[in-house]
Parts: structure tokens; C-alpha cells; sequence
């Protein structure tokens, strides 16, 4: 009651008009089953597409149970079907047989176990090939010909016809002039020093000479940079590493240095360490001045680290040698082997054990978007004892070693950074007690009471339960019991593949209920995974694709036969008419290649005995009306009781009905067509007084034209009739 205290003008709304009845939708499926991948227990969420579907619950290929022959993935192959069929909104809840809650997931770890990448669900399809896709790809290497090094500066040196006066060491004999020379070497004042005490020499007597011959009684110096003849050609070469696009070197930057052919760089090193080289992994200094060969594992042979100056690699082909920095990476998610398709890419991603763009950060086992939970197929986690480095090592250690060094260096693949998951299942079989699943409000039901999540469901479909012959009647006994408990839906039932007529029928007859229609035989499409030319699927997906598509255009009211079958190309059986005169009385719809109608559904009966609820149509559309009107006079609940309430309850739902008869949605006038009481002749004083209102609804509701009869006879001309 609005209070008026103070004097003036009070606008205030009031309305004058009943409140209007939305329908419902009816379209929208639920489907309960194995699949290869996707989350097994929560709310499911919505897919409106088969893409989708696959991004979430995985793809086509057969499921294994038990290690066991291959079983066809029935539940992706009817979620195809269902959107192929025209159905738009499908809810799924995965039926999962593990022995415990942490099997089946598939999973890799290195050696020191500081990287542990595991698959966001269970399943076969978590077996997945990982591929590190290094972002800082360009070739940072510099080779810089100079007349005159700088103070310091390591260059490599080739010298010819080196005279007597080019070396330091007076105590050769100058017989042994001109020398050539090829070595690493630093600028020292004016002089050159031998790094490494490595050099090729080659002098003009043939005389075998050393780097150490080179030298003075110092140690010092080894070749005088003051020389100017005609006949002696001296090249100073600087090789560096320089800044890549994504930012300045760093001390420690990882680092690949590669070579297209085989090279041996042990006369400039101690040859202890080298013979035939392709590939070394290891770090560039911040200068990219020294490459610093990994000796933690990742170069076999490697027992203890190795300073390269960068310079060296002048004495190797220009055009076959590369260092990338490998600091910023993508990592790719095959869907099986290394040439399976790309599923999901992550990146950029840095190599730091830590921090905003690690590995662990970007790939995070726990994504706070709902989203990213279901479609994010892996997940990893670091050690606590990590530190700086071990990531890069620890990638490295999982890396297969084949593909790192392919056979032949020269293919236009190169060499790949691959990481096979495994350890991935699909449990055993579930049974019906797994298709039921349970009720968990804090880790998330499963099977049919995830279902009980989401009120919007109207159709609710098994397919790959009609599979298992020893468990098919027990999940079919569940599925009647979700719709009995959740009222508004119709459960899809599949006879099994290769069923006889008699076993149909005894089959259907165990299952008396409005709320379950059966179909008969299974149906014959395209192999989609592309192995054989054709399989054989139960029905079910498709008709619950033939219910969504037949509701959003012609609405729940129509029965939902007579209605192509758009993706199959026959039925496993041919159901002649005598046949279907044993079925349809059974409750039993048949699936019919008709000669001048094609493949269709041939049937619209429930598997009720109930004369009133014989028909899915009539069935469905009494749900429909009743969840319209039980969902939009919530309203009234907690209303004053009274003649005014009933008023407006009566006017709210006889403006719904009249819409419904307006759409030629039920028989009859607009007068006969239906009826709604709510007043003193539905309600005693002991009803009022206990604060329940009653009303009444009455409806006549359209049957199908099951049997169309023309009476044809004879007439005579001069006849009147």
C-alpha cells in the first residue's frame, strides 16, 4: 500500500491486462553416452553445431573399451546425425566406466619430472602429439669481413703467403716462408693471438707446423698485423649473433645452432669434443659474441660445457649455417601423430619457469574461463622445486629424437620439436548405472542426473546404449525413468541393429509409456570417418534431429512423420507394408524406403497403451502446454486467493489457448476447441483455506491423419447418389 504523507501529484503504474503465456521451446535435445573426450561430469553445456561438438567431446573415430575391438563412436556419430537433420541445440552428457576418478587420462613427463603435461579429460583422443613451433625463427647469425678488428675483437683469419716478417717468433726458419694460415684468433695491440692453440698451417717447405711454433717465448704474440706485399692476402671475419625481432639478447638466451651438412669444427677446438656435427642446443651470451654448448643432455657426448666463439663458424659454409634463439614458442595439439590435424594452438609462450607468458600461465591445468575448460585440450604443471633453465631442459628431454634429427637434414620439413602423450583410455563399457550417473552439487553430476541441470531439454536420446545388447534394456529403463521424473520430456528409444520383428516388438512392450517412442531398423549412411563405404547407425539421432527440425517449422503439434530421413542412404532393413502391420499396432515406428517419397519416417506412435496418449504429437504437445503455462504463472504463487486471482488466471491461460487454436493447433471453434475453469465450482473452501488454487484446462488437441481412407464405388449415369 504507497503511503501518501505529503501533499502533491503521484504518478503510479498499475496494469489493466492479464499477463501473457509464452510457449515453450521443444526443439532443444539432451544425449547420453561414451565419447573419445570432453568433461564427464557438470552441468553440459549447450553445442549448436557438430564442430562444435568436436571442439568439446572429441571426434569421430571408434572408442575401445577394455583394450578390446574397436566399438563405432555412437554417440558423435548420432550428435552428426541430429544436426544433419535439422536439429539446432544439443546438450550432452558424457557415460564414463573408469576404475577410479584419475584413470584414463593421457599424459607426459620428463625424466626429472619438473614438466608434466596432461590432458584436460580422459579418453583415447588425450593421446595426443604435441609440436613446439619456435617463434623466433630468423637466422640471427652475422658475418662481418673487416680490414682492421677493434682492441679484442676474436675474428677467424685467413692468411696466405705469409712472409718471414708476419710472424713474431724469430726462431722460424724462414726456409719455411710463405705460410698459410687459418685460426680463431683475439686482436692484441697489434698483434694476434691463437685461441685455443688450434690453427691449420700449411708452410712452403712442407714442413709440419704447429700454432705453438707461432708463438714467442711469451706466449704472446702470433701474427703481426703490419704487413704490405702483393703477395700475401689476410681476411678478418666477425661472426655474431644479433638481437632477434622479439627483443635484445639476454646472457643464457637457449639457443639451436645448425648446420644443413655435415661439419667438423675440432681443428679450432679441442677435438675431443667434436667429430660430424648437424644440430647443438645451448645458449648465446647477451653480446652474441659465444654459443655455449648444453651439457645436461641435450647434445649426446656432452659431458661438460663448451665455449664457442661464434667467429669459428667462418671457417664453415656461409649458406648452411643457422642459430635461432628458442626463447618464445607456440605448441600446437596434434589430434594423434605428428601429421594428425592441429586441434588447438597455444602461444605465445615464453620459456621461463614463471610469470606472465610461461608455460604454465598459458597452458594453465585450471583456466578460470568456462570456455577455455572445455575446449582447452591439455594442461600442465611444473614442479615445485623448478627453476630457471629447467623448462628448455625439460622440453628438450621429451622431444622425439627422430624427429629432431630427420634422416635427411636437406627436406623441406626440417627437423620438428615433437612430444607424444600417452597413457590415454576409453575405461570399459559403461552400463546402465553409469548412464544414470550421480548426483554431486560439488564436483558436478553425471549421465542423467546432469541432465536434470538444465530444464530446457524436451528430448533425450541413447544412441550408442541399442550397442550393448546386455545392458540395452537397463540404460532404456533409465532413460523412461529421467523422463518420468523430469515430466517434460519424451525419450527416443533404438531397437538394437539386426532385430527380428518379434524381438521389436517384445522389446517395446516392456516399456509402456507416452513418454518413450521406439524406431525400427537402424539406419545406413556414409562412412564419415572415411574407413568403410558405409555403416549402420541407431535411429535415434536422427529422429531427435526429425522432432527439433519438424517443431521450429511446423511447430510440436505436428507429428513428427512423414518426414525425410535427409542423410541416409537406406535402412538396414526394408520394412515392406505387411511388416509395419505387425509394428505399428506395437507402438513400434517404422523408417521406410518408399518409391516415391524416399527414406522416411513411417510412424508416430508412442509406447503407450493409452488410447488418449497414442500419439507423439499429442503427447508432446500436452507437455508443451503444460510447461508454457506451469513457467509463466509462476506469478501466481503467494497472490491474494481471490475472485480477482481467478479472473486473471482464466483470462491468461484462454488468451494462451486461443493463440494455440488461432495457429490451427487445436480442433474445432474457438468456442469448443478448449476450456478453462478456475472459480468456486473447481475449489472447496478446504482447497482455499490450505492456500491451493485450482484450475481447470480442457484442450482438443489434433491427431494425424494416421490412416487415410478414400470409399470409392460405382455409379450408374442416370443414378441421383
Amino acid at each position: 500500500m504507497p503511503e501518501y504523507l505529503a501533499p502533491g501529484v503521484y504518478v503510479e503504474e498499475v496494469s489493466f491486462r492479464s499477463k501473457s503465456i509464452e510457449g515453450v521451446g521443444t526443439s532443444v535435445a539432451g544425449m547420453v553416452g561414451p565419447t573419445r573426450f570432453g568433461p564427464t561430469r557438470g552441468k553440459p553445456e549447450v553445442v549448436t553445431s557438430f564442430n562444435e561438438f568436436q571442439r568439446v567431446f572429441g571426434d569421430l573415430e571408434d572408442l575401445t573399451f577394455d583394450s578390446t575391438n574397436p566399438q563405432l563412436n555412437y554417440t558423435a556419430l548420432a550428435a552428426k546425425a541430429f544436426f544433419e537433420e535439422g536439429g539446432k541445440q544439443l546438450f550432452v552428457s558424457r557415460a564414463v566406466n573408469y576404475a577410479s576418478p584419475t584413470a584414463g587420462y593421457a599424459s607426459r613427463t620428463d625424466s626429472n619430472n619438473d614438466v608434466t603435461f596432461r590432458s584436460r579429460f580422459p579418453g583415447s583422443m588425450g593421446n595426443f602429439t604435441l609440436e613446439v613451433d619456435w617463434q623466433d625463427s630468423e637466422n640471427l647469425l652475422l658475418s662481418i669481413a673487416t680490414s682492421a678488428p677493434a682492441e679484442g675483437d676474436i675474428v677467424f683469419i685467413k692468411a696466405t703467403g705469409l712472409p718471414d716478417v708476419a710472424i713474431a717468433n724469430g726462431a722460424l726458419d724462414s726456409a719455411r716462408f710463405p705460410m698459410d694460415i687459418q685460426c680463431l684468433a683475439r686482436r692484441v695491440g697489434s698483434h694476434f693471438q691463437i685461441i685455443g692453440d688450434l690453427a691449420i698451417i700449411s708452410a712452403d717447405d712442407a714442413t709440419p707446423t704447429t700454432a705453438s711454433d707461432l708463438v714467442d717465448t711469451g706466449n704472446h704474440l702470433v701474427i703481426a698485423n703490419m704487413v704490405n706485399d702483393t703477395d700475401t692476402t689476410i681476411s678478418y671475419t666477425r661472426v655474431t649473433a644479433k638481437n632477434p625481432a622479439s627483443g635484445a639478447l639476454a646472457d643464457g638466451t637457449a639457443a639451436v645452432l645448425t648446420f644443413s651438412e655435415e661439419t667438423d669444427l675440432s681443428d679450432f677446438f679441442d677435438g675431443s669434443h667434436w667429430g660430424t656435427l648437424t644440430t647443438l642446443y645451448g645458449t648465446l651470451n647477451a653480446a652474441g659474441t659465444i654459443f655455449t654448448v648444453d651439457s645436461s643432455g641435450l647434445n649426446a657426448g656432452v659431458v661438460s660445457p663448451i665455449t664457442l666463439n661464434l667467429s669459428a663458424l667462418a671457417s664453415a659454409p656461409s649458406s648452411v649455417r643457422a642459430v635461432m634463439a628458442q626463447r618464445s614458442f607456440s605448441l600446437s595439439v596434434h589430434n594423434g601423430g605428428k601429421d594428425a590435424p592441429v586441434i588447438y594452438t597455444y602461444g605465445p609462450i615464453n620459456t621461463a619457469h614463471e610469470g606472465k607468458g610461461s608455460l604454465v600461465e598459458m597452458v594453465n591445468p585450471n583456466p578460470d574461463k568456462k570456455l577455455d575448460k572445455l575446449t582447452s585440450p591439455i594442461g600442465v604443471t611444473f614442479d615445485s622445486s623448478i627453476a630457471s633453465g629447467d623448462v628448455i631442459a625439460a622440453l628438450y628431454d621429451m622431444f622425439d629424437p627422430a624427429a629432431m634429427s630427420p634422416s635427411d637434414p636437406l627436406a623441406l620439413d626440417g627437423p620438428r620439436y615433437l612430444i607424444s602423450m600417452t597413457g590415454g583410455s576409453d575405461g570399459s563399457l559403461p552400463v546402465a548405472t553409469h548412464y544414470t550417473g550421480i548426483v554431486d552439487e560439488v564436483n558436478g553430476s553425471s549421465g542423467f542426473a546432469a541432465l536434470e541441470d538444465v530444464e530446457d531439454i524436451s528430448i533425450v536420446a541413447t544412441p550408442a546404449a541399442a550397442a550393448n545388447e546386455s545392458s540395452h534394456q537397463g540404460i532404456v529403463t533409465e532413460l523412461r525413468k529421467h523422463c518420468r521424473k523430469m515430466r517434460y520430456r519424451v525419450g527416443i528409444v533404438d531397437s538394437r541393429e539386426g532385430m527380428a520383428l518379434s524381438e521389436a516388438r517384445d522389446f517395446g512392450s516392456l516399456f509402456d509409456d507416452s513418454r518413450m517412442a521406439m524406431y525400427y531398423p537402424w539406419v545406413v549412411v556414409s562412412d564419415p570417418r572415411g574407413k568403410s563405404d558405409t555403416i549402420a547407425l541407431p535411429p535415434s539421432g536422427f529422429i531427435a534431429g526429425v522432432y527439433a527440425n519438424t517443431d521450429v517449422q511446423r511447430g510440436v503439434h505436428k507429428p513428427p512423420a512423414n518426414e525425410p530421413v535427409v542423410s541416409a542412404l537406406r535402412f538396414a532393413q526394408n520394412i515392406n507394408r505387411f511388416q509395419q502391420e505387425l509394428l505399428n499396432p506395437a507402438g513400434i515406428n517404422c523408417l521406410r524406403t518408399l518409391t516415391s517419397g524416399g527414406n522416411r519416417v513411417w510412424g508416430g506412435r508412442t509406447l503407450s497403451t493409452d488410447p488418449e496418449w497414442k500419439y507423439v504429437n499429442v503427447r508432446r504437445y500436452f507437455l508443451y502446454l503444460e510447461r508454457s503455462i506451469e513457467k509463466s504463472t509462476q506469478w501466481v504463487v503467494f497472490e491474494p486467493n481471490n475472485e480477482r486471482l481467478w479472473e486473471n488466471v482464466r483470462l491468461t491461460i484462454e488468451s494462451f489457448l486461443y493463440n494455440e487454436w488461432a495457429n490451427n493447433r487445436l480442433l474445432g471453434t474457438d468456442k469448443t476447441s478448449f476450456f478453462v475453469r478456475c472459480d468456486r465450482s473447481t475449489m472447496t473452501q478446504n482447497d482455499i483455506d490450505n492456500g491451493r488454487l485450482v484450475c481447470e484446462v480442457g484442450v482438443a488437441a489434433v491427431k494425424p491423419a494416421e490412416f487415410v481412407i478414400f470409399r470409392i464405388g460405382q455409379k450408374t449415369a442416370d443414378s441421383n447418389g
